[in-house]
């Protein structure tokens, strides 16, 4: 296996991990880590989706003692039992629209003008949702989520389907403006993208199965090592953030990249339609 090239899957697994969690979308920094890096083919595509299961990895690994109290009870305790059929409902939106309108999203919306938008636009809700924040909070716990809550915020990560919305920023930001606390809103954000990224991992590399081979067993493992490594400093970082912080500098840090992206694609240094 290339040196090189393992070397970039490094680089492309630190950028998933720590960009997967954060209200940044880290689709659009995979685009342009990847152009940048020459690292923007067929398989690439699968890899930058794949490796998406390192970084959840890193999830159960912070959220263990929750997830395995849960698992543990789910046959006895409502508590563990509402909680799942929480999840569950706040997965199925995201997960039929996917299912419905993947392919024409990816035909359609990877284009700078789509992806700058929104970042721009999520960049403005997240002023918005902070500056209602705390007047609207009416959820300070995990486990008082209701069903529609969870549905509502299931809704609002169907935003993240388009490229540069950020499925965390999507929840996270959805949940606050839907009276979630900021710590209940991230929280709820974490378990969410637990099914959703391995099954769209797994998914990607099914479909993509033919195109594979075990040769290319050394640079998966490199990206979904170092996305592991580095989705974990970063969610322990996010916990002890949102305590005492708001979003808002991840707002005007929005703001920047989309002025980024149409700079750059203006002038032809990034191909972000490739």
């Amino acid at each position: 296996m290339d040196v090189v090239l393992l070397i970039k899957a490094a680089v492309m697994g630190v950028v998933e991990g720590l960009t997967e969690f954060l209200p940044i979308s880290s689709t659009g920094h995979l685009i342009l880590a990847g152009s940048l890096l020459g690292f923007h083919d067929e398989r690439a595509k699968v890899f930058e989706i794949a490796i998406q299961t390192g970084a959840i990895f890193a999830v159960i690994i912070v959220y263990w003692q929750r997830l395995r109290a849960t698992l543990l009870g789910l046959t006895s305790q409502p508590q563990a039992q509402r909680f799942t059929l929480n999840v569950v409902i706040g997965c199925v939106p995201a997960v039929v629209l996917g299912l419905l309108l993947g392919k024409a999203i990816k035909a359609h919306l990877f284009t700078p003008t789509v992806v700058a938008t929104a970042f721009i636009l999520g960049a403005f809700v997240i002023l918005w949702a902070e500056r209602r924040q705390q007047a609207s909070v009416r959820v300070h716990d995990l486990d008082d989520l209701t069903p529609l809550d969870a549905l509502k915020v299931g809704l609002a990560q169907c935003f993240g389907l388009i490229p540069g919305t950020s499925r965390s920023g999507s929840t996270i930001i959805g949940g606050m403006l839907f009276g979630l606390s900021r710590k209940v809103a991230t929280d709820f954000s974490f378990f969410l993208g637990i099914p959703i990224l391995i099954g769209a991992g797994a998914y990607s590399l099914y479909k993509a199965r033919d195109m594979l081979s075990m040769a290319d067993l050394p640079l998966f493992a490199v990206g979904l090592l170092f996305a592991f490594l580095s989705a974990w400093v970063c969610i322990r970082w996010l916990l002890r953030y949102v305590a005492s912080h708001s979003f808002v500098p991840f707002a005007w840090y929005r703001l920047a990249f989309g002025a980024l992206i149409l700079l750059t694609a203006h002038f032809g240094w990034v191909n972000w339609t490739a």
